[in-house]
């Protein structure tokens, strides 16, 4: 947990480093080069929206991070009926 002031990107490495996937989906909000590297040494694809400050655009695959709809809904739905 981090503090209310703090965001979640910082300890986005932490979570996945003993995770094993294919794709690691994540908002705009984790667009770091640090993230993107530790994804790619576990040789899993990171579909993550370039933030629009970004000079080097990453390419993303729309259809895939499109899919990640699905999860937010079932999360809306967890808290709407707990």
């Amino acid at each position: 947990l981090t503090a209310g002031q703090k965001g979640d990107a910082p300890q986005a490495a932490a979570l996945i480093e003993g995770l094993s996937a294919e794709v690691v989906m994540a908002d705009a909000a984790y667009d770091a080069d640090h993230l993107r590297q530790a994804i790619a040494a576990k040789g899993a694809l990171a579909v993550i929206p370039n933030n629009p400050s970004r000079a080097l655009k990453h390419p993303l695959d729309k259809h895939l991070y499109a899919q990640r709809h699905l999860v937010e809904c079932c999360f809306s739905k967890l808290n709407q009926f707990r």
